[in-house]
């Protein structure tokens, strides 16, 4: 099924040229990686460069959740996903993956008052020097943030989800990790066929920008499903956002073997 859906988009976009960066899990997203059956585990065991997390606090605690209506109280951050990542790099000897080459974010969204909670969240974390000390892991807040000015008060392993319509300040840059934006704002695009020319010169401006930073993008709140990879990946788009994990990593890995580096003849 995955041959011929990547045969005819091909047929239909032309091809990934030889510069185009070599695309593979490391680049999908785990949107909403709570609402999975599995969470962590299922995102981790396909190799998933990133995997999201939204908090709550409640008294001293981080809820895991969508909603104030989700909230459950033994849905803990440490629970769902520092524990089984502690275990990980502890089996790993200090990496988060066996392949040391390979990293991930957790990117934390706060759905909270910013600063008590991130507050709550360093103090948690500290408790796990495993993860605050594994180079291979990047530890992202995303949602409600401090002010920019405020992001060098923090330790170094709590980095910051951006945003591009904030010219940050260098210091505070330095401490955003990546940027992240609603596809919306940009496309009505609904992921079949192209996208619009005028809205691809917009998605193009932005990639441009953030690539200009020295940093990746993704975009949230895209179409979900295999011509939307496919543009992404051609928009060089460098994390690909998705509530489908098997069949995003079954997509990214059939990718080297099914997709040539020079034009088709006739395109």
């Amino acid at each position: 099924m995955y041959k011929f859906f990547i045969a005819v988009l091909l047929l239909g976009h032309s091809v990934i040229h030889a510069q185009s960066p070599l695309y593979s899990v490391a680049n999908a997203h785990s949107h909403n990686d709570y609402e999975q059956d599995v969470p962590f585990r299922k995102a981790y065991e396909q190799g998933f460069g990133s995997i999201e997390a939204d908090i709550f606090l409640r008294g001293e605690a981080l809820i895991v959740a969508h909603d104030t209506s989700e909230v459950k109280m033994n849905r803990t951050l440490d629970s769902l996903y520092l524990v089984p990542l502690q275990q990980c790099i502890e089996k790993n000897k200090g990496y988060v993956y066996a392949d040391t080459t390979r990293k991930l974010i957790l990117l934390i969204d706060i759905k909270t008052e910013a600063r008590p909670t991130l507050d709550r969240l360093t103090l948690t974390l500290e408790k796990y020097p495993a993860l605050i000390h594994c180079k291979s892991l990047q530890v992202m807040i995303s949602g409600n943030r401090p002010a920019p000015e405020l992001f060098v008060t923090y330790p170094s392993f709590i980095m910051f989800d951006g945003v591009p319509d904030i010219d940050y300040p260098e210091a505070a840059l330095a401490k955003v990790g990546m940027i992240s934006d609603n596809m919306r704002k940009h496309t009505r695009w609904n992921g079949t066929g192209l996208i619009p020319v005028p809205d691809k010169d917009k998605l193009d401006a932005l990639i441009a920008k953030t690539h200009q930073l020295n940093k990746k993008l993704r975009l949230w709140n895209a179409p979900d499903n295999l011509n939307t990879w496919y543009t992404l990946i051609k928009l060089k788009v460098d994390l690909i956002n998705t509530d489908k994990i098997p069949e995003l990593a079954a997509f990214l890995r059939q990718l080297p073997e099914k997709i040539y580096t020079t034009p088709l003849p006739g395109l």
